[in-house]
């Protein structure tokens, strides 16, 4: 329990901001799966996920390195084997 005020607040918040980071980790990585299980991935479906992708960054839910790595692994995948 907290010692004061402040910090009781500040716990709350953490809470909240907790529950909110891990749905939108789970939501990417729902798109990210459905996107490398998919038989013929569409640019639609990449471009929708690397636009959430771009928004958990900005917000600071995931890192951006880890964000343009993803990226990056997802344009990768759309490209044409070679």
């Amino acid at each position: 329990m907290a010692n004061t005020k402040s910090a009781g607040k500040r716990a709350r918040q953490t809470l909240k901001r907790a529950a909110r980071n891990r749905s939108v980790k789970t939501q990417l990585r729902k798109l990210q799966k459905q996107i490398h299980l998919a038989p013929q991935r569409t640019a639609d479906q990449v471009h929708a996920a690397i636009s959430a992708i771009d928004k958990a960054a900005k917000n600071g839910v995931i890192h951006r390195n880890a964000a343009n790595r993803r990226k990056a692994r997802l344009n990768r995948s759309l490209a044409p084997a070679k």
